[in-house]
This record gives structure tokens, C-alpha cells and sequence, in this order.
């Protein structure tokens, strides 16, 4: 059995895409998921499952969400081995907390707009881009960046966020499986 994590992207926002963590949790174990948790409103979910296609994984999860809620989220599955390695290449200090943040590429980025990143970059901020991560340092906060409004159009890919704080939570999530 795998650990994963669904990373959902834009539920519960605004009073769009509703899902209830427990509903969502119903929903998850009715497809024979194991040991699901949840972490906050905006879609963190931890599970077991014998299934080793994430992309076959995230197609049922949100077809069967459709079924019972309907819409169909986008999510993004990541295996626990993912999302270590992505805490490992992270190059920046993990106690900043709230200011660091973590965009999950759904593909890897083939023609990143390098020079409109450059440009929307506050002077403050830093940042580094792999194949799966956009990796975002914003000491002034990320609601102030113009970078992390525009971070997708430049990548020319679909992501998702999510802040250190959430990520060392799912991290602890995991460890305890």
C-alpha cells in the first residue's frame, strides 16, 4: 500500500466548488481509500491505496466527487516519496512559514516566461523552478506579490499552492502512517 496526498485546487472558495472535509473523506473511503485525513478546508487530503497511477487516482477521485457534489475538482496527486523529495530540493529556510510557498506544476513547464518572471519579481522575493515545483520565497507576503498573481500564466501550466505551514503539516500527516 502507497501513501499519497490529493493536493484540490480552488474548492471552498468563495462559496464556489463546495466539499466538505467529511463528505470528501465519505467519498474517498466508498472507493476503498485507507487511513484518508484531512488537513484545512481548501482541499489537503492523506491516504493509502493499492492504486499506482496518480494521474488514473486523481481521475476517479474527482469523477466520483462529481458524482456526489457536482463539480469535478482538479487535483493533484503527489506520492509521500513526491513530496519529500520536494522539501528536499527546497532552497530556501523552511521557518519562514507563511512566506514560503510551494506551486505543485500539474506537468512540467516546456517554455517558462523566465523574463516576465523576472520582471514581476519584487526586489525582495526569490525563487527557483524545477520540474514539478515553482518554489516562491515573499518576505512582504504573498498577497502583495505580482509574481505569485501571474506565476501560472508565466509557467504556461496549471499549479497549485500551498505555504510551508501546510506543507510540514501534511508532511507530519504522513509521517504517522
Amino acid at each position: 500500500m502507497k501513501t499519497y496526498i490529493a493536493l484540490f485546487r480552488g474548492i471552498n472558495v468563495g462559496g464556489n466548488n463546495i466539499l466538505p472535509m467529511k463528505g470528501l473523506v465519505e467519498v474517498l473511503a466508498k472507493m476503498g481509500l485507507e487511513n484518508v485525513q484531512t488537513y484545512i478546508q481548501s482541499g489537503n487530503v492523506t491516504f493509502s491505496s493499492n492504486q499506482f497511477d496518480s494521474n488514473q487516482l486523481a481521475y476517479e477521485i474527482s469523477r466520483n466527487i462529481f458524482h456526489k457534489f457536482g463539480f469535478e475538482p482538479k487535483i493533484l496527486i503527489l506520492s509521500s516519496a513526491d513530496l519529500k523529495k520536494t522539501i528536499d530540493n527546497n532552497p530556501f529556510p523552511v521557518e519562514t512559514g507563511k512566506l514560503l510557498h510551494f506551486f505543485f506544476l500539474s506537468k512540467p513547464s516546456k517554455v517558462p516566461d523566465l523574463e516576465q518572471i523576472l520582471k514581476l519579481k519584487s526586489e525582495s522575493e526569490e525563487f527557483k523552478l524545477t520540474e514539478k515545483v515553482f518554489y516562491l520565497f515573499a518576505p512582504e507576503g504573498i498577497g502583495r506579490s505580482k509574481l505569485a498573481a501571474k506565476v501560472e500564466r508565466c509557467l504556461g501550466v496549471s499549479v497549485t499552492a500551498r505555504n510551508w505551514n501546510t506543507i510540514s503539516k501534511i508532511i507530519s500527516m504522513i509521517d504517522t502512517k
